[in-house]
């Protein structure tokens, strides 16, 4: 069922269900073991989550399975990391609605659905997230925990901000910024992951 609208996905009602605690605390020994193999010691992680239940519940978990401090301060709700809103005419449907919206996206990521975000917007309030990190947690390894949207859009930027060789783009800011286009949001889909999966952005 589609909940995107905040209202809906803080209720606790939708935190995970035991299936996804169980990959919540796979993708937490997953996590771990990469931080060992690339000796990263635990102070030096962060954490940053959405304030939607199963989030902040996936979040919880791996916290716990990281032996991190949850409510300490290398954990932190940001709202730019909430879900995509669809828009009221596809909230508490079938998540086959979202085929609808993943074609209207990539004809045009710059339109709404109808009361809904367009992959622009979350693409914007993604950079304001990575302009936060970027300035609060300099030299830190970051585990972002989001959803399948806003996930696959924050790769597409930063997977083509990467890229970006402009000498007026010199700071992370400005690269984000240049690749904000119709030709690179539209492709969000090709950064689709799995749930609970892991991926390295670099």
């Amino acid at each position: 069922m589609v909940r995107t609208h905040q209202e809906n996905g803080v209720r606790l009602e939708y935190q995970l269900a035991s299936e996804g605690v169980e990959q919540a605390e796979l993708a937490g020994k997953l996590f771990l073991k990469e931080l060992k193999e690339n000796d990263i010691p635990l102070e030096n992680v962060r954490m940053c989550y959405s304030p939607f239940a199963r989030t902040r519940h996936t979040a919880e978990v791996v916290a716990s399975t990281l032996n991190l401090p949850f409510e300490g301060p290398q954990c932190k709700v940001m709202e730019d990391l909430r879900e995509r809103y669809f828009g009221p005419s596809f909230e508490l449907l079938s998540h086959d609605k979202y085929t609808e919206i993943w074609a209207m996206d990539e004809k045009d990521p710059f339109t709404r659905p109808e009361g809904g975000e367009s992959v622009d917007d979350v693409a914007s309030r993604l950079a304001s997230a990575m302009a936060t990190m970027e300035s609060e947690y300099q030299g830190c390894t970051i585990l972002v925990v989001s959803h399948g949207d806003p996930l696959q859009i924050l790769q597409t930027i930063l997977n083509a901000a990467s890229k970006q060789m402009e000498p007026s783009c010199n700071d992370l800011a400005s690269r984000i910024q240049a690749v904000r286009i119709p030709s690179i949001l539209s492709q969000h889909r090709n950064f689709a992951l799995l749930t609970g999966e892991i991926r390295a952005v670099r």
